[in-house]
This record gives C-alpha cells, sequence and structure tokens, in this order.
C-alpha cells in the first residue's frame, strides 16, 4: 500500500490561481452538529484546535480536528 501524494505547492510564478484551501472548522460550547458515523450531537467541550467533545444521547465522543466528518447544523 502507498502512501497518499503530498499536496503540491503552488510556485508563485505559475500562470495558474492558487488552490482555495477550506478554512478549518471551529465549533463552540453548545452547537448542534451532525456526524457520518454517530449522527446528531451536541459540542459540550472544545480542545482549542484539538478536538471537540460531543454528547451524541447515548455516547459521548471526542472528535479530533480536522472535523472532516462532522458539520455544523
Amino acid at each position: 500500500m502507498t502512501k497518499p501524494a503530498a499536496p503540491k505547492r503552488h510556485l508563485p510564478t505559475s500562470p495558474f490561481k492558487a488552490p482555495v484551501t477550506p478554512a478549518p472548522k471551529h465549533f463552540a460550547m453548545g452547537d448542534q452538529v451532525t456526524h457520518d458515523m454517530y449522527g446528531l450531537g451536541r459540542v459540550i467541550g472544545i480542545e482549542d484546535g484539538i478536538a471537540a467533545l460531543v454528547d451524541f444521547g447515548s455516547t459521548q465522543m471526542r472528535i479530533l480536528s480536522p472535523y472532516a466528518k462532522m458539520t455544523k447544523l
């Protein structure tokens, strides 16, 4: 199995526009969220830039940044 390719850097002399990188998602206490695997939940704790503690009703999970599978409602 091979490693995923590293993102290519944009050269200043390139005639093409630099790729737009999405802004990191930020969650606050009390935000209602949905997770691809765990479903609907509410943020009950934040570790700045590291993780969010989310209560999904039946379980509490610590979701690590960059929160790829979690969106704010």
